[in-house]
């Protein structure tokens, strides 16, 4: 089939529309970006203001708004009228119970602006849903009832919108009709709202009289029931509100290192999203926390070289020197690098149905680092509604603290006021590996910059050398009459007969001295554990065969004394006994008064014991004499 002619009318037209369509994406890809939420109390419309907007700026398809008439009519809680929430709300339940559950992002566009909004949920019980859609917005819209006024989750929420960094706040009072737009109500509400954000470190907000239902000052065009209100609509406030985007570009370079990029022996580059300030080449960078330094020799993309990037550009930079760097360390501008610490203050948002439990490690993942951190007791839990400071053992879902975090090795950051990229963290259980919380960095602790190893010239391995064995800990764990402290005292007797250089350390021995302040509480287990694997790691570097008789029930703080030795000195040892046949035993008499009801919190019975995955040595003590489990042990061990 020849050609079709340049003067065909079906080719001029085919023609003309994608001119139209590469000139739309053009406009389109030049505008500038901003994510905002909207969040309130519940029934304050969050919903039906989202759904205005998207129907205001003309991104419904006819077959959805089709759906929606259909749907409103079916549900029939507007009377007939388009009900706007139900674009949002697309789970089963939320419809059936009119609330927001999960987070719902919408995108929609104007002439002047793209927006990406998250419609966050009201009830408390869904905070955590509230913070995922809060942590990478630029501008909150707090929309309140007109009819209600400030309540405690319109707090709550303007509280967590500034923890996290949100500087951008739009004060929506919502339902003006129902309220025959008053301007006292309007004014009573701000005023109101005003006493409350100055206490919080709000500065700013700006208030706007809303009807989501009628579209009262949501779009560009004044309303002509509002004649008292010379503000922005909200539509003209969120195209024209300045979002920092040029902050970051103004900082210092930082980019989190993501992968090095090797395909060949020919080139070696550093691949990350550039969170703030710019690189090119002749830069001088610094790799931290190495401290490293080096020159920037190119600066490139998947378009080429540049002679420049800023901040938000993903980019592979080049090096002169073969410098030690991977993923987890930041690159940044030689002269101004960020801190590295292993302990600092933290402002934590429990987002797990599970309580926290200080002292327990659980992952924390901030920027492209993975490390494992420890949370200590809060100092004190902030109650959002009257901004008390309360004491506080823990913190329960949807609790906000003030803690210490311990890291077992220094990361990298800088305080969340200054940094979201290097300043926010998230907790990770390391057993089911759910995300439990969400933090800010406040600052590093004095006691992490001023604390210092002392090198020492004997080491580890010459104390060991010189009792001519190597130095390990040996872990028995296992239920309350399973064997342990029999079996590890046969194996002590027997390593000693061999003139192997050993100590005993035994769970109720420890607890008579060291640990005498703590009781059995998960907490308190945990931090029983921990002291006494501190103290087995500096026998071990005594050179001593550490040996260990706890219940140790928990995987997690296992895990925390193998992590503290080097590779292959953690020895696992089982004792696996039945409950059972651990509870015929009986020789302290602990199960009966655990059975009773007089001993709390005993392993077994009310509190689980975690049995190893995978040990090292694995005792049957119904299959095995004492003896016969103490050679095996010395086997393993002196082989």
């Amino acid at each position: 089939m020849a050609d079709a002619p340049v003067t065909d009318p079906v080719y001029q037209t085919d023609a003309l529309i994608a001119e139209d369509i590469d000139a739309y994406l053009a406009q389109h890809q030049n505008k500038t970006l901003l994510r905002f939420i909207t969040c309130g109390s519940v029934d304050d419309g969050k919903s039906t203001l989202i759904g205005r907007l998207l129907y205001d700026s003309k991104m419904i398809f006819e077959d959805q708004l089709a759906a929606l008439e259909a749907d409103s009519k079916r549900v029939g809680t507007q009377g007939g009228e388009i009900d706007f929430a139900l674009l949002v709300d697309g789970l089963t339940a939320e419809r059936e119970q009119g609330i927001t559950i999960d987070v719902a992002y919408r995108f929609f566009a104007t002439e002047k602006r793209k927006f990406i909004v998250a419609d966050t949920p009201g009830h408390e019980q869904y905070t955590r849903n509230m913070v995922t859609g809060a942590s990478t917005a630029d501008l909150a819209v707090i929309l309140i009832d007109a009819r209600k006024g400030v309540l405690t989750q319109t707090r709550r929420h303007s509280f967590l919108a500034h923890l996290v960094g949100i500087r951008h706040i739009v004060l929506a009072v919502n339902k003006m009709d129902l309220v025959g737009y008053d301007q006292a109500t309007f004014d009573a509400i701000v005023a109101d709202y005003r006493q409350f954000a100055a206490e919080i470190g709000i500065t700013a907000f700006t208030p706007i009289p809303i009807s989501g239902f009628k579209g009262d000052n949501i779009t560009t065009a004044p309303s002509a029931n509002t004649p008292w209100y010379t503000g922005p609509s909200l539509i003209h406030h969120l195209e024209t509100v300045e979002v920092d985007t040029t902050t970051a570009q103004g900082l210092a370079f930082r980019m989190p290192v993501q992968w090095v990029n090797r395909p060949n022996l020919d080139f070696r580059g550093f691949s990350g999203l550039i969170t703030s300030g710019s690189v090119k080449p002749g830069d001088a960078v610094r790799i931290v926390p190495s401290g490293k330094t080096s020159t920037v020799t190119r600066v490139i993309t998947m378009n080429g070289d540049l002679d420049e990037a800023v901040a938000g550009e993903a980019v592979t930079v080049c090096l002169a020197d073969e410098v030690d760097c991977s993923r987890g360390d930041v690159m940044a501008a030689a002269g101004d690098p960020p801190e590295s610490a292993d302990q600092f203050e933290a402002n934590l948002i429990w987002m797990s149905e599970q309580d926290l439990i200080p002292g327990r490690a659980y992952w924390l993942k901030l920027a492209t680092q993975t490390v494992s951190a420890t949370i200590h007791q809060p100092k004190y839990e902030i109650d959002v509604n009257s901004l008390e400071h309360l004491a506080a053992k823990t913190l329960k879902l949807n609790g906000i603290g003030v803690v210490e975090v311990t890291t077992d090795k220094p990361i990298t950051f800088e305080p969340y006021a200054a940094s979201k990229a290097l300043g926010g963290f998230i907790l990770i259980d390391k057993l089911t590996n759910a995300t439990v919380g969400a933090g800010t960095i406040n600052f590093s602790l004095r006691r992490a910059q001023n604390v210092h190893w002392q090198a020492l010239e004997i080491t580890r391995e010459q104390h060991a050398a010189m009792k001519n064995q190597q130095a390990c800990v040996l872990w028995f764990t296992g239920l309350s009459g399973s064997g342990k402290s029999t079996i590890a005292n046969m194996v002590e007797k027997k390593l000693h007969r061999m003139n192997r250089h050993t100590f005993l350390l035994d769970g109720d021995n420890v607890r008579h001295g060291l640990n005498k302040d703590l009781g059995f509480t998960e907490a308190d287990r945990i931090e029983n554990i921990r002291r006494v694997g501190e103290v087995a790691r500096l026998m071990a570097d005594a050179g001593l065969i550490v040996i260990t008789a706890f219940i140790s029930p928990f995987r997690a703080e296992r895990d925390m004394v193998r992590a503290m030795l080097p590779e292959g000195e953690f020895l696992e040892v089982h004792v696996d006994t039945p409950l059972a046949v651990a509870e015929a035993r009986d020789v302290k008499g602990l199960y009966k008064k655990a059975r009773a009801g007089q001993l709390k919190n005993f392993t077994g019975i009310d509190s689980p014991y975690e049995e190893p995955e995978s040990p090292e040595i694995r005792i049957d003590t119904t299959a095995m004499t004492v003896e016969q489990a103490a050679d095996l042990i010395i086997d393993r061990l002196i082989k």
